[in-house]
């Protein structure tokens, strides 16, 4: 930190309020995380109860029990790893070709082009024709029909288009004069060049995949292939009608609360783990983006 004796007063009181704003900043997005945890491990009653804050009260574990001898549980922890990681691969096999082309001078029509990618961001045939769309393809209730359905997204194709178009031309020139062609060019200079980019596109895919809920609740009837985020909102929708669930818990060892809580911590693990590998691109990625010689 700067030496703040070559501050005025002035500046010293608005570097002290940036950073009292920055702690209440960080400290309000950190306490769902809190929250939650703690409520996972609470007793039942006092998850029931709404009384835990920061901490958990009566510690216990018996909320993860009951969502570890779920079979479902884990089919759904399962769908939603195939969803994520098979949607992000396709994604990239489209976005990747496309963002090149696009940033290719020599494409006929590529101002067309370009905005007829950019008119879908702000423009689509609605909520319904999509549903008629995909009943009519054959694509409801399956892996496929989910992953195919999601996997273009007219952002990340600008994006990385950007970024391709910031790379100097002299790097493709020198690939040229070696002899490679528009798909030599592309793997060999343009992907090796953009892992900032390319990770910032995976973990955008990667999120809007493990989070996705809308669609895969109306897709997706067979319960053998729900994702987790809806089985977590078929847990919080059925346990409180459940009358055998109900006797359980008149022990107070878990509650709905809790193995809500449990659920949901369970299910952002993955995401906490993978996100400091890639985070270092992250920055670089959305920054280099926007950025053109």
């Amino acid at each position: 930190m700067a030496n703040m004796n070559l501050y005025s007063r002035n500046d010293k009181l608005f570097v002290y309020v940036n950073m009292a704003l920055i702690v209440i900043f960080t400290l309000s997005t950190l306490y769902p995380f809190i929250y939650i945890a703690a409520v996972s491990f609470s007793d039942g009653s006092a998850a029931s109860a709404g009384v835990v804050v920061y901490r958990p009260i009566e510690t216990t574990i018996a909320a993860y029990r009951y969502v570890m001898e779920e079979p479902l549980f884990w089919t759904s922890y399962r769908n939603t790893f195939i969803y994520t990681f098979g949607g992000t691969f396709v994604s990239l096999l489209i976005i990747v070709p496309g963002a090149y082309a696009l940033s290719r001078p020599q494409l006929i029509g590529r101002r067309f082009f370009n905005l007829f990618v950019a008119f879908t961001m702000w423009f689509n045939a609605g909520l319904i024709p999509f549903f008629l769309n995909m009943r009519d393809l054959g694509l409801m209730d399956s892996y496929f029909g989910l992953i195919i359905a999601f996997a273009c997204n007219a952002f990340n194709i600008i994006l990385l288009r950007n970024f391709f178009e910031a790379i100097p031309q002299s790097f493709e020139e020198a690939a040229r004069m070696d002899g490679a062609n528009e798909f030599q060019v592309l793997w060999k200079v343009y992907i090796p060049l953009s892992k900032p980019a390319l990770a910032t596109i995976i973990l955008f895919c990667m999120v809007a995949r493990w989070n996705g809920f809308f669609w895969a609740m109306i897709l997706l009837k067979d319960e053998d292939k729900i994702p987790l985020q809806v089985y977590l909102r078929q847990v919080i929708a059925t346990l409180k009608d459940d009358e055998e669930f109900g006797l359980q818990v008149m022990n107070f060892s878990y509650s709905v609360e809790s193995v809500t809580a449990a659920i949901m911590v369970c299910s952002i693990i993955p995401v906490l783990i993978f996100y400091p590998f890639i985070q270092k691109y992250f920055n670089k990625g959305i920054m280099l983006g926007g950025v053109k010689e």
